[in-house]
């Protein structure tokens, strides 16, 4: 059995110049996407904090009043 050497990428599968250019799109598309998501999240964390500073700070709210018992007892007899 004689053995041969091949050189690597003599055989691998060369990519399509419509392949080349989908993954580059998908590339650029994925990288634009993550960079939203860091954006938002660092606006949530941002917009979070400051309401949680302004709840803090807030007087605690008053209690409410209590309403008067409804006469079921009147009513049932009219």
């Amino acid at each position: 059995m004689a053995k041969t050497i091949a050189a690597p990428g003599v055989f691998s599968p060369t990519v399509s110049r419509q392949d080349s250019k989908a993954n580059t799109t998908n590339i650029v598309a994925r990288s634009i996407m993550e960079t939203e998501v860091k954006q938002r999240e660092a606006k949530t964390a941002r917009l979070r904090a400051l309401r949680l500073k302004m709840e803090a700070e807030a007087a605690p709210p008053l209690p409410k009043a209590a309403k008067p018992a409804k006469r079921a007892a009147a009513s049932a007899k009219a």
